[in-house]
C-alpha cells in the first residue's frame, strides 16, 4: 500500500492503519517518521485493530520495545526516539523482531534510518495546521535501499 493520504480526524488514521494491515505481510517493517504528537501511534494502533490485537496499544518510549502476539499475527512496536548508539539496537533484539513472521513498526524510525531494511515502508506523518488541527498528511512508501528512508 503506497501514495499520499490525506485525513481529517484520529478515527480515519486508525481506519487507514487497519487498511494497512489488511495488506501487509510477514515480516513487513514499517518505519514510521514525524514530529512530535503527528499521530504515529495512532497509525500504529490502527495497524494493530487490523490484525485482530485487542491489546491497548501505546507509545513503547521507556520500554524502547512492545510486542504483542494476540493478532494474525505479531506486532512488534519500537519507540526509538532515545535510543543514542544504534547498538543499542541489537541488544534490545530489533533483528530478531525485523526478520520475524510479524510485523515490525518503528517509531522515530529516522534516528536509525542506517539499519532499516530496504524495502520497508516508510510512512511520514505530517500537519497542516491550515487545513484543521486533526489533519494529517501520510505519506506511505517503499524504501529502495538499505538505510534511506526517502
Amino acid at each position: 500500500m503506497e501514495g499520499i493520504f490525506e485525513v481529517f480526524s484520529p478515527e480515519e488514521t486508525i481506519e487507514l492503519g487497519k487498511k494497512f494491515a489488511l495488506e501487509a505481510n510477514p515480516g513487513t517493517v514499517i518505519a514510521l517518521c514525524g514530529d512530535l504528537g503527528v499521530g504515529k501511534t495512532v497509525f500504529t494502533k490502527g495497524i494493530a485493530s487490523g490484525l485482530g490485537i485487542k491489546e491497548n496499544v501505546s507509545s513503547p518510549t521507556f520500554t524502547i520495545l512492545e510486542s504483542y502476539y494476540d493478532g494474525k499475527m505479531p506486532l512488534h512496536h519500537f519507540d526509538v526516539y532515545r535510543i543514542s548508539d544504534i547498538d543499542e539496537m541489537e541488544e534490545i533484539g530489533f533483528d530478531d523482531c525485523v526478520f520475524s513472521e510479524g510485523i515490525t513498526i518503528i517509531e522515530w524510525a529516522e534516528n536509525i534510518e542506517e539499519i532499516i531494511p530496504s524495502g520497508s515502508f516508510c510512512v511520514t506523518v505530517s500537519k497542516d495546521l491550515s487545513k484543521g488541527t486533526d489533519y494529517r498528511r501520510i505519506v506511505i512508501k517503499k524504501t529502495e535501499k538499505e538505510g534511506y528512508l526517502n
